[in-house]
């Protein structure tokens, strides 16, 4: 049937009993959001090549690690829709050295066409006492083979952190010329801090303080800077989110905005960096791979491959939309003349089905949302009698979230897997939904992310708008497969 209907349900407008999706679901491989074979994608290391490429180093992460884990794999992507699995770049070390488990660093090629792989060693046994993180460097003449220079290892200064010293993220910064090291590091006194350490030569560091101590948080890891415009955006993760911090100048001080966290909490989008690339600029992360119990808003480290490009907003603040290139992916567009006005009220909810959902596809629509109401996606399984379940744009807690709740106990649900969304700020939002197969990433005015591993959208499941609590009009819709 072309409409679910709920108890008190109530729908108005242009609404057409005619799905909008035919077919039957074919899942498709992982272009947009890959993951290697039998494993998972870990913390990225994006470096652009002088052919204009993308690689995407990564920590490979399987369910069966040993004591020695997280080798370095890598991915070649010129466009962000297709990649070429590299496979492994780095080993991790024996029991004996410090990195036989491997952490995040980065990758740059110098002035004299060397490149350079700085990285994270982790040792649990402490290292006889010298902690159990230090910095590793490796070199390569072609960014396939890579040699360690054990020489080079260091770990942290006085009064830090001997256990918690990672994420080396290496640079050249020409106003000062020399090289910029970023370091998650733990000071004694100040707590999590971004420390800052410089070179000439990327073999010897001279230790320069915190560039960032906000003094809240355990750890800053993964830290990245990148400028756009007149300001310089600090990114890092923590407690399973990515968050960032803005500066006038690239030494600080940075200071975290009100709203500082872009996609959702709860490893949807972690241990992203920045990276200009193709005339744009993108933050790199992964997307958790689902816990043990299904569409809960759980999510376990390593995933899949997630890339937001940024935007900077008018208001100095960072927003993030999907790659353009999606645009040149999802090629064909079909327009629906129609547009939906869905109505609830007294705890009910209203659903314009739209048919089975593809595996792969992108949904542009605007939607007006009524002060209190909840709206967005819905989506239930074929032939059930449960009560779909919703992808939520929450005008009551002025947030986007998803955790498997029906749509009849949204009103008694507290989110826990969200960002923070100002939906006061225009009347109208513009609203983009890719899916790829359980991946569903949500966009919403080129500012905020949502993304989510929904699996009740798959194997057959219907895809539909709903409104609870209230009143929403969703129109302007673009339906865009490849």
């Amino acid at each position: 049937m072309a409409l679910t209907l709920a108890a008190g349900l109530l729908l108005s407008g242009c609404a057409t009993n005619k799905e909008i999706f035919t077919a039957d679901y074919e899942p498709v491989p992982y272009n947009l959001y890959p993951s290697p074979e039998g494993a998972y994608v870990g913390d990225t290391m994006p470096f652009v090549t002088e052919e204009g490429a993308l690689e995407l180093y990564y920590l490979y992460d399987t369910d069966h690690n040993g004591q020695a884990y997280h080798p370095i794999h890598k991915y070649y992507t010129r466009d962000f829709i297709s990649y070429e699995d590299c496979g492994e770049v780095l080993k991790f070390g024996l029991l004996s050295d410090p990195d036989p488990a491997i952490g995040t660093g980065s990758v740059l090629l110098d002035k004299e066409g060397v490149y350079h792989l700085f990285y994270t060693g982790h040792n649990s046994t402490g290292n006889k006492g010298m902690g159990k993180e230090c910095v590793m460097h490796a070199t390569s003449t072609d960014g396939a083979e890579w040699t360690k220079i054990p020489g080079d290892t260091f770990f942290s200064p006085d009064n830090y952190s001997k256990d918690d010293f990672r994420d080396p993220e290496v640079f050249w910064v020409e106003e000062d010329n020399c090289y910029w090291m970023l370091l998650a590091a733990r000071d004694n006194l100040l707590g999590g801090v971004v420390a800052k350490y410089t070179s000439s030569d990327l073999k010897n560091w001279e230790f320069c303080g915190p560039l960032f101590a906000p003094k809240k948080q355990y750890m800053l890891e993964c830290p990245s800077v990148i400028k756009m415009g007149d300001k310089y955006y600090l990114t890092y993760s923590w407690d399973c989110v990515t968050y960032y911090a803005v500066s006038d100048s690239i030494n600080g001080p940075y200071v975290e905005p009100d709203d500082n966290v872009l996609d959702g909490t709860g490893f949807v989008f972690y241990a992203a960096k920045t990276k200009h690339f193709n005339e744009n600029d993108y933050l790199c992360g992964w997307l958790g791979r689902a816990g043990t119990a299904v569409d809960t808003g759980t999510y376990q480290w390593a995933g899949n491959v997630l890339n937001h490009q940024l935007l900077r907003l008018e208001d100095g603040k960072l927003g993030v939309k999907e790659p353009d290139s999606f645009n040149e992916y999802f090629a064909q567009e079909t327009k629906i003349d129609d547009s939906f006005t869905l109505k609830s009220k007294d705890g009910n909810f209203a659903v314009k089905d739209l048919g089975v959902r593809p595996a792969t596809m992108m949904i542009e629509c605007d939607v007006t949302i009524d002060e209190g109401t909840i709206a967005g996606f819905s989506f239930s399984q074929e032939g059930s009698e449960d009560v779909p379940t919703g992808l939520c744009l929450d005008r009551r807690w002025n947030m986007l979230h998803y955790e498997g709740t029906a749509l009849d106990k949204l009103t008694n649900n507290i989110p826990t897997i969200y960002t923070q969304f100002d939906f006061t700020k225009r009347d109208r939002h513009h609203i983009k939904l890719i899916c790829e197969n359980e991946i569903v990433v949500l966009y919403v005015d080129d500012e905020k992310a949502l993304s989510s591993r929904i699996q009740n959208s798959i194997d057959g499941s219907h895809i539909g708008f709903f409104a609870a609590e209230g009143n929403a009009v969703f129109e302007n819709i673009i339906i865009k497969k490849p």
